[in-house]
């Protein structure tokens, strides 16, 4: 007698864990299946070989490839562009452009309100190439070294300069 209430119990405990394990599973397929058509149906996103942005913060890049490289070279505008993406793919920088863009003194351009200016036509063009990595550079700091006052900045090693810029690492 002893070992059938065992059995029963054990069937009992059994029946019961499939069927919260199925219920589990069930409501968690329906939890994504919803997702995934909220992300499908909402056209937000920008999409390129390995790099997904909202439009919003596309936007806000260009707006501030606008400001900082204004005058310089095409090549030059995407290469600030890709040192933004490069920070947001970072571990020691913010996850999106916007958190990166408005990072406490990172841009000039933020504190003196020129992100707030239009981008052109040149610099959407820029950050779409930037996007679809045409830059390949891995550089996370660009600076003007005539107007650079940071002593910090002039101990980076310089990569390569466009235009008036230096990029570094």
């Amino acid at each position: 007698m002893k070992r059938f209430l065992i059995f029963i119990s054990f069937l009992t405990l059994l029946i019961g864990s499939y069927t919260v394990y199925a219920e589990t599973e069930k409501n968690n397929q329906a939890k994504t299946l919803k997702i995934k058509k909220v992300d499908v149906d909402v056209k937000e996103f920008s999409a390129t070989d390995k790099r997904f942005i909202k439009e919003e913060e596309e936007k806000l890049l260009a707006r501030l490839v606008e400001a900082e490289a204004k005058g310089e070279p095409y090549e030059g505008k995407v290469a600030v562009a890709t040192v933004v993406l490069n920070r947001v793919e970072n571990e020691q920088f913010p996850d999106t452009i916007k958190e990166v863009i408005y990072q406490k003194n990172a841009f000039q351009p933020v504190k003196n309100g020129e992100i707030q200016k239009p981008a052109n036509e040149e610099a959407m063009k820029a950050v779409k190439d930037a996007l679809k990595n045409k830059d390949k550079n891995d550089c996370l700091y660009f600076y003007n070294p005539e107007t650079a006052t940071s002593k910090w900045i002039f101990s980076r090693k310089v990569v390569k300069k466009i235009g008036n810029h230096a990029f570094t690492m």
